[in-house]
């Protein structure tokens, strides 16, 4: 549904490493437990670089934490220490996407909203700088249950930033108002990106601007029918897929 953008490669500063590893070892309580930024943040982005890196050469079968460590900078002890495997650094690199300020467009209509976030898949999975490490991803959902878990937890919060997308539509009347429930954005913004991510990931058809344009078009026309309305679907609401 949105742009995958990679993390630049950041230079770790390793002096007095370790001292200060054994300072943040009680905060650790978990692979990849979220912590303040500065080195650590440095850390984790450079972790995940190297993640990326490894999936989109590799796929996930090939990833290790071996791969990681040579490409991160970061000994393997430390990363064993924090992330414990592969399936704990391909969750914290899905963590870390998830924590980025990213919102959805707002162009003055929910027309225009829709093909925008649309286009935004598109540019994500055809654009050669980014494309592999975004499919890689999604391919190693298919192959751990943990990184599953974090993909549709990732999934999940986007749906949820994508609520002020429908207040703003029905503020201006764009949408059917109903006095016993509002509209599911979750399931709306699925709509605009489910035929694209089925020719990508099904069909493995090609996908532009112009397929995106009918996406949009479609889930409006739904949207305008009173298709996504909160009523009934609990399971949306929650993250689940219906």
């Amino acid at each position: 549904m949105t742009q995958a953008t990679p993390l630049t490669q950041l230079e770790l500063q390793l002096t007095g490493e370790k001292a200060n590893e054994n300072a943040h070892e009680a905060a650790a309580s978990t692979p990849g437990t979220r912590r303040p930024g500065g080195r650590t943040a440095r850390t984790r982005a450079a972790v995940r670089d190297a993640v990326l890196a490894g999936l989109t050469e590799h796929g996930y079968p090939g990833l290790t934490v071996e791969y990681v460590a040579e490409h991160s900078g970061v000994h393997k002890t430390t990363l064993y220490r924090r992330w414990k495997d592969v399936e704990g650094l391909v969750v914290d690199a899905l963590d870390l996407a998830g924590e980025d300020s990213w919102l959805p467009p707002d162009t003055g209509s929910l027309e225009g909203d829709l093909r925008a976030l649309a286009q935004e898949v598109v540019a994500s999975f055809t654009d050669p700088a980014v494309a592999a490490s975004g499919s890689a991803m999604i391919a190693a959902g298919f192959q751990s249950e943990r990184a599953a878990a974090a993909l549709r937890a990732y999934y999940v919060e986007r749906f949820a930033r994508c609520e002020p997308l429908v207040e703003r539509a029905l503020q201006r009347g764009e949408l059917p108002a109903t006095a016993t429930g509002g509209v599911d954005a979750g399931a709306l913004v699925r709509a605009v990106s489910a035929p694209l991510f089925f020719r990508l990931f099904i069909t493995r058809e090609p996908i532009d601007d112009g397929l995106a344009g009918q996406a949009a078009a479609a889930a409006l026309a739904a949207a305008r029918a009173g298709v996504f309305t909160t009523v009934g679907t609990a399971g949306t609401q929650r993250g689940e897929v219906t």
